[in-house]
């Protein structure tokens, strides 16, 4: 019998510098471990790279003046208003910095943040006084600082520490808030919509509500600005700070890396791996109730197979009905020829309820992002094997 199904291990690598060969590295790497730990690289196999190397290989970083340019020529009036942006000195510091910096010193940046929460579930306020102050907020709407300091109390975020309302008028935004992302058009007709899952939303919903120019965070930075990196489909989303001055945006124009992992791997042992980018993984806190994807996906790219979704029964659920009345090996023997026959179009839609149909790109992307993690592990790239197979496979 075999007493293992689905194994992921992070593989050091040395430090990534832009211009690195980053296929052969990690190719060499991923075997290598393989060596050392007495495991084979198979074609079932699935090497993800996390999208930090992947972007820092490919130099795609902005300056803030390269992002100001761009933001200047989409808002020649320098005024701008930013709708629904995270809380994020990681992800939306330098962003901000560069929006002020396009803005100039006679142009004004407004801020609308959501309340309580942001997006991906960071507190602005201690939620926990909403029912008591709601009332007061959606009156005001949109509300600015001072007041909403005033009704929902000072307020610092309970893993960061940070106050993120003095933070960003740190930087000379003016900061205001509402639920709903069309009180900006009451301070200004030209907005960026910031928000990262439900920008094509805001976006028109902006626009039938009269807005003059709307831009979402995917369309700055789209094209390289005095030769500056950039990102076609995502702009400046799923970026990173740098340094203060810079910003490492996510990972473009992937597909001929991911082709070449999978030729440099082939190379050296004859085997043809799945490969991936992964970046955020698609999972919530249960604790501070913060959901993680600040990515705008995933996975930027993966091979075709990955494109898919899984197929899979309900073991458990077969093994309470249709096998209750069996025990034992024909109990096993049954469930594992139902695996085999799941393609059957006779089989029925009941042994698969209960199974979640997410794409393999979100599983295995997240599975990466906790395996690796984002501090100083020293692993991103993660190998995962057995993931294909399934309680009929030998």
């Amino acid at each position: 019998m075999r007493y293992t199904g689905t194994q992921a291990r992070g593989i050091r690598l040395p430090i990534i510098n832009r211009g690195d060969a980053l296929a052969e590295i990690v190719a060499t790497h991923v075997v290598e471990a393989g060596k050392s730990e007495g495991f084979s690289i198979k074609s079932t196999d699935v090497i993800g790279i996390t999208e930090a190397v992947v972007a820092k290989s490919q130099s795609n970083y902005a300056t803030l003046d390269q992002l100001a340019e761009d933001i200047k020529s989409k808002f020649p009036k320098g005024e701008i208003g930013v709708v629904f942006p995270i809380l994020s000195r990681n992800r939306f510091v330098n962003i901000l910095k560069g929006i002020v910096k396009a803005a100039g010193e006679s142009g004004k940046v407004y801020v609308l943040l959501s309340y309580p929460y942001d997006e991906v579930g960071n507190p602005i306020m201690d939620s926990q006084k909403m029912d008591d102050v709601n009332d007061q907020l959606k009156k005001l709407s949109p509300i600015p600082a001072s007041k909403f300091r005033e009704i929902a109390g000072e307020f610092k975020h309970p893993f960061t520490d940070m106050d993120y309302i003095s933070l960003y008028e740190s930087i000379g935004a003016d900061i205001y808030f509402s639920t709903d992302p069309r009180d900006i058009l009451k301070l200004t007709p030209h907005v960026i919509a910031a928000d990262i899952h439900t920008r094509f939303l805001t976006k028109k919903r902006l626009q039938q509500a009269g807005a003059e120019t709307v831009f979402t965070l995917s369309e700055i930075l789209d094209k390289p600005v005095n030769g500056s990196g950039f990102n076609p489909d995502y702009g400046v989303l799923g970026s990173n700070i740098s340094t203060e001055t810079t910003l490492k945006l996510f990972p473009k124009d992937c597909g001929a890396f991911l082709e070449e992992v999978q030729n440099q791997v082939e190379k050296l042992v004859g085997t043809r791996p799945e490969v991936m980018v992964y970046g955020d993984g698609a999972f919530k806190d249960p604790v501070c109730g913060i959901w993680e994807l600040a990515d705008p996906v995933v996975s930027p790219a993966f091979t075709p197979r990955l494109g898919g979704q899984p197929n899979e029964i309900k073991m458990k659920m077969v093994a309470d009905t249709q096998l209750s009345g069996i025990q034992g090996e024909e109990q096993t023997q049954a469930i594992k020829e139902i695996i085999r026959q799941k393609e059957s179009a006779n089989m029925g839609n009941f042994a698969k309820e209960g199974t979640t149909p997410r794409k393999y790109a979100d599983l295995l992307g997240s599975l990466c992002d906790l395996v690796s993690g984002s501090g100083d592990k020293g692993t991103p790239v993660v190998l995962i094997q057995g993931y294909f197979d399934s309680y009929a496979d030998a």
